[in-house]
């Protein structure tokens, strides 16, 4: 009965023995990713998505929330967003974990990220019709998220731009706030160019709608009757190239 019970207590301490290497190994066999680096990976992602764009970046929220914990090897990293996010505001993230080109983990990430950019403001409510000067815009740093649709970044763009509908003050100015002031109008007479490099010629057309220098606007020959498209040079004048 003793020897039973020796072979018994043996038995038990080899077992135990046996358990502890296998943890020991399976330990040994794993890695910890600290939630810090995944935060890093998510957060190199939206400043590479938005470095093209001149914006400055503020990630308010990511949520990643515990470290992770892999098979050992080596780790390598994805992000997938959806194809209309511009890189700010809220987001819907997927961060892909690989371990030697494996997918171990594809996680759920919710961010919230501020992006501000140099934007041209109004400085004085401005009425329909009125021409933009110097002294009537300033840039200033805002938050884009705040701001929708294409917003002016270069005063220089707007001067001698008119207002297409009145804007107030203090107010980032979008494209579709402001147009071209127009150097030919409906119904005028205009004087016709074509040249090229060997020959000028001239003729009086009438225009067929509004245009600023550089528009395109659709013109008629009184000569000849025949209508075609002309680009705006000054006021009076387009150009037709042949």
């Amino acid at each position: 009965m003793e020897k039973v019970m020796k072979r018994h207590i043996a038995l038990v301490m080899v077992m135990t023995l046996l358990f502890a290497a296998g943890a020991a190994f399976a330990e040994q066999a794993s890695q910890v990713i600290p939630r810090a680096k995944l935060q890093q990976v998510i957060t190199d992602f939206v400043h590479q998505k938005t470095a093209s764009l001149g914006l400055e970046t503020s990630i308010k929220r990511i949520s990643l929330n515990n470290d992770l914990k892999l098979p050992a090897g080596t780790v390598t990293y994805d992000v997938l967003a959806p194809d209309q996010w511009e890189g700010w505001g809220r987001a819907n993230l997927a961060l892909i974990v690989r371990v030697n080109d494996q997918v171990e983990k594809n996680i759920p990430v919710n961010v919230d990220v501020d992006a501000y950019g140099a934007m041209v403001v109004s400085l004085r409510a401005l009425d329909r019709g009125d021409v933009i000067g110097a002294g009537d815009v300033v840039l200033q740093k805002r938050e884009v998220s705040a701001t929708s649709g294409k917003f002016y970044a270069n005063v220089t763009e707007v001067l001698g731009l008119r207002a297409r509908t009145p804007i107030r003050a203090n107010t980032p100015l979008r494209s579709e706030y402001l147009e071209k002031v127009p150097l030919v109008k409906t119904g005028q007479l205009v004087t016709i160019i074509a040249e090229n490099q060997f020959i000028r010629l001239t003729a009086t057309g009438r225009a067929r709608g509004n245009g600023g220098e550089g528009d395109i606007v659709m013109v008629q020959n009184l000569g000849s009757h025949k209508e075609f498209p002309a680009r705006v040079v000054d006021t009076g004048t387009v150009q037709v190239d042949f």
